[in-house]
């Protein structure tokens, strides 16, 4: 089973279409929300993890894209930026999918991106704008 983490970009005119329920039913795919931003008569942001067979994943990124949805690979959209980062530690315990951790040998703060879910807690704890959402 291949798993794809992305952001896509609803322009207006599709945000009230259901578009994840052909994703699961005409492709086969399981598909997990990870975060949305979605409002009638605006642009709509979701972010969400696909998984299935190459084949179907192919199928349906295609289906998404003919509807005029952009899609973007999810790490594009988290900046981690280690030199504005004091290793505080502020955002560890507030990171739900341990994306930010702390090595307690080093005392290091790390990101892992695969994790991210792009939920923005770890934006309002960093007191030094370390982490980034670039959506």
């Amino acid at each position: 089973m291949n798993k794809k983490r992305v952001v896509l970009t609803f322009p207006k005119e599709t945000v009230e279409q259901p578009i994840t329920y052909h994703l699961i039913k005409d492709y086969d795919l399981m598909v997990n929300i990870l975060s949305a931003k979605i409002n009638p008569d605006e642009e709509g942001r979701l972010v969400i993890e696909i998984s299935g067979q190459r084949k179907d994943l192919d199928k349906g990124i295609d289906y998404i894209k003919g509807l005029g949805v952009t899609i973007q690979p999810l790490a594009q959209d988290v900046n981690w930026n280690k030199d504005r980062c004091t290793h505080c530690t502020a955002c560890v315990p507030l990171c739900p999918s341990a994306a930010l951790s702390l090595d307690r040998v080093t005392m290091k703060v790390s990101f892992d991106s695969d994790r991210c879910i792009l939920c923005g807690l770890c934006l309002k704890a960093c007191p030094y704008q370390a982490v980034e959402i670039l959506f």
